[in-house]
């Protein structure tokens, strides 16, 4: 039956919605911003033009057409405003480095780690030398107990407080920078988080012995959600003995996901149930049906208010608001925003006593989260939500239960309501696994299995008890054992050695066509149609990183900040030249860059080759080898090193050499002779030559003056069209006779964003440019490519993929912060 005119959408609505979502998406893929009066003014012509379509007598399809190009104009305008405005307040590179005394408020719960604290900060006023200054309006600030913060500060153990809570007002000594970040292919985009966070600036509180102390000043009432979700955490942690678990109930009560273990979350991601471990759109729908349950039960004990109005939509609007604070509360992430817009627009619909076709509900939930935060458009969580629902809504609903099965009684309807369940994850698996190897490198083959069993014990049996231990703690020691009892079952799974596939990400057409084609195969609807889905997946499945041909190789210097990671490719072979820095406990470059690169190329690793021991050389290289179990290790680490039990190692050592695809590859450093005195790590680097017989490469390591004069002496084959800097730039490197000799092209730095140690010393960059020797710092650079077939062309990441988001360090000086 046909639903009644009445109760249909409007024609304007779905171009107007669907600009909404186009403008956001075309204003996202500009590389710079235009100036501000451009996107007001193009703002407001395409409102007011608008208006005037929407009155006008026009139909048809030049209505639509106009609706569609209007709101997209007017969207892609607002959005380029609200980002022009934003970056009106990034801050002054004159005051990156500076010791600044700032007062402000703690804007959100801190996150604890074992170096210390991160909080986002709101500065109320700041002073420079005892004169006033402008800052960003939020920034993010670390207080560390020991180790790097972005710069030279460490803080005393007694100097760091037991809690800093939202809401409070603090008094400290802080320096800050831009907000900047690595851009590697298929990589995190930092500042692009930050971004969407509303931070301008990054930082540390400078709390050494010589720096005025950090005071907090009062308890404010500001953020009264920060604070609430504050105390509930630390309840929390009160509670629950076991650091791990009481994280993650952490993150299924307020939301807070930093508090899982990069373990927990490796085997969430093999299990596929990662999508459980937070505030999902499943736990606010679940919600949301007892609020409104409970708040219609006890609506109908109330004769009045039931005349007022019906119990059935005050339990509806009730589930509603009480779904969306539940969602604020957990932080707002998108699948809460989503479940909360859509479960709004359907109850709207119903309280109005209409029924619009999926499409429009679903377009308009979409089209209102990109209205609010269109920067939403670049998350993985907007894709993966939207599009499950959207298959979900497009496969069809099951068929209604015969008559028999409520005769037969609760059985039968719980049978039907697992086999319900059961195809609707078979669905949501088949149709998302192109969009995760797109977006992820890998998928889950344990996937629908575990989430049959996740998915109802976590939101059946752990979300429940976790809300319930608000009321009452106790409650949280019996979620964390559910929890316990679930990780178990989800350690098994991922240990299976066909628990993920991982294949090289498919470009986005190949993603999106294999999206179409899983939808396809999960319908319901004719065998012959659903068959068409096969071939639509066939380009996901067999695509291939393209590689070099016989006798040529690449080069991708990785941006890791302050360390070297580099991977070569020859036409059948791998090579990964360092593994960058440690970040923390918990976070490094092998697990942050190196893996994701690798995943998403298909990589096979052949041969690891570390320098020598420093770590910011070997800080990642853990990650790398337990994900490349075949990979061999060549390194000049001693004998003992905690990486040898991992995969023992073979010494470096000059002479040694081999060919791969006509390609090759000769160790120049260290002599045999140099292990004897065991000096410093720096001149034990093993320094690596790639020659491809009209071009080459040296990667340098960390060697110093003396071993360059080694080099020399010993005559080795130095010249190179491209040369990893040796020692970041080090003043102690880079000597004139080191630079005559190999007489490179080009020279590839990788060094952090105003690093504390001043690489690239200024004298060392004056050699390289007297000579003419084009220069990529990769705070400038971004991951940087080098192509042996074109010699003479170095590409960059961030010049290659521009985002106006992005930090453009050659505004500020990278020096020594």
């Amino acid at each position: 039956m046909d639903t009644p005119a009445a109760a249909q959408p409007g024609s304007a609505l779905a171009p107007l919605l669907l600009g909404v979502v186009l403008g956001a998406a075309l204003q996202l893929r500009q590389p710079r911003l235009w100036p501000l009066a451009w996107y007001v003014a193009g703002a407001a012509l395409a409102c007011a033009l608008l208006v005037i379509v929407l009155r006008s007598r026009v139909r048809g399809a030049l209505r639509t057409f106009a609706l569609l190009l209007l709101a997209t104009v007017l969207c892609a305008g607002t959005t380029g405003w609200r980002a022009a405005s934003f970056l009106e307040t990034r801050l002054d590179p004159a005051l990156e480095g500076a010791d600044l005394q700032v007062t402000g408020i703690v804007a959100a719960m801190p996150h604890r780690s074992e170096a210390g604290l991160r909080l986002r900060f709101e500065p109320g006023s700041a002073q420079h030398e005892g004169r006033a200054v402008a800052l960003p309006p939020q920034v993010m600030v670390g207080w560390y107990v020991g180790g790097e913060g972005g710069g030279e500060g460490l803080a005393a153990a007694d100097r760091l407080p037991g809690d800093v809570r939202p809401g409070e007002r603090w008094q400290w000594t802080v320096r800050l920078k831009a907000p900047h970040g690595n851009v590697n292919p298929q990589g995190f985009d930092y500042e692009l988080w930050l971004w969407e966070q509303g931070i301008q600036a990054t930082g540390y509180v400078r709390a050494g012995p010589r720096d005025p102390p950090p005071r907090r000043l009062a308890a404010t009432w500001a953020h009264p959600v920060e604070r609430a979700r504050h105390a509930v955490r630390a309840a929390i942690y009160a509670q629950v003995s076991d650091p791990r678990l009481a994280g993650v109930l952490a993150a299924l009560v307020v939301g807070d996901q930093g508090a899982i273990e990069r373990a927990d979350w490796d085997v969430f991601r093999a299990t596929g149930v990662a999508h459980l471990m937070s505030i999902s759109g499943l736990h606010v729908t679940m919600f949301a049906w007892a609020a409104a349950a409970l708040v219609g039960r006890l609506w109908r004990r109330s004769r009045r208010l039931c005349l007022a109005w019906p119990a059935q939509h005050a339990g509806l609007a009730g589930g509603i608001l009480l779904a969306a604070g539940y969602a604020l509360f957990s932080g707002w992430g998108v699948p809460a925003q989503r479940t909360v817009f859509m479960l709004a627009a359907v109850g709207l619909l119903r309280l109005a006593a209409r029924a619009w076709p999926w499409p429009h509900v679903w377009l308009l939930a979409c089209a209102t989260v990109v209205a609010i935060d269109p920067w939403a458009l670049t998350q993985a969580g907007f894709w993966l939500s939207f599009v499950a629902v959207g298959v979900l809504f497009a496969s069809g609903p099951a068929s209604a239960a015969p008559a028999q099965d409520e005769r037969r009684g609760r059985v039968a309807r719980l049978l039907r309501a697992i086999a319900s369940l059961a195809r609707e994850q078979w669905v949501v698996t088949l149709a998302l696994a192109p969009l995760s190897l797109l977006l992820f490198g890998q998928v889950s083959l344990v996937g629908l299995l575990a989430n049959l069993v996740a998915i109802p014990w976590v939101t059946l049996v752990v979300t429940p008890l976790g809300l319930a231990g608000v009321l009452a703690a106790p409650l949280w020691n019996l979620a964390a054992q559910a929890l316990d009892l679930l990780g178990a079952v989800l350690r098994v799974l991922a240990q299976l050695p066909f628990a993920t596939w991982s294949a090289p990400a498919p470009p986005l057409w190949a993603g999106a066509a294999a999206v179409l084609g899983g939808l396809l195969l999960a319908a319901r609807a004719a065998p012959a149609l659903r068959l068409l889905g096969v071939p639509l997946m066939l380009p996901v499945l067999l695509w291939q990183a393209p590689r070099p041909p016989a006798g040529e190789f690449e080069l991708l210097a990785a941006d890791v900040g302050q360390g070297n990671a580099v991977l070569v490719r020859t036409a059948t072979h791998t090579l990964v030249y360092d593994a960058g820095p440690g970040y923390s406990r918990e976070s490094d470059a092998g697990q942050r860059v190196l893996v994701p690169l690798l995943r998403a190329g298909g990589e096979t690793v052949d041969l690891v080759v570390l320098s020598h021991r420093d770590s910011d050389h070997t800080g990642g290289a853990t990650a790398v080898l337990r994900m490349q179990p075949g990979a061999r290790l060549l390194s000049s680490l001693e004998e003992g090193h905690p990486l040898q039990a991992i995969r023992p190692s073979t010494r470096c050592s000059a002479g040694q050499h081999w060919d791969w695809d006509g390609v090759r590859f000769q160790v120049l450093h260290p002599a045999a002779e140099d292990y004897e005195g065991r000096g410093k790590p720096n001149a034990l680097s093993c320094v690596l030559r790639i020659d491809a017989g009209h071009a080459s490469a040296l990667l340098a390591g960390d060697i110093e003056q003396p071993q360059e004069t080694a080099l020399l002496a010993r005559g080795a084959p130095l010249a190179a069209d491209v040369l990893l800097v040796p020692h970041h730039g080090s003043r102690t490197s880079s000597s004139d006779g080191f630079l005559d000799a190999v007489h490179p092209w080009a020279a590839v730095v990788q060094a952090g964003y105003r690093n504390r140690f001043g690489h690239p010393a200024p004298a060392v960059q004056h050699r390289y440019q007297e000579r003419g020797i084009v220069l990529a710092l990769s705070p400038r650079c971004g991951a940087a490519r080098w192509d042996s077939r074109i010699a003479r062309v170095l590409r960059c990441e961030r010049r290659e993929a521009p985002h106006y988001w992005h930090h453009d360090a050659a505004r500020s000086d990278t020096g020594e912060q």
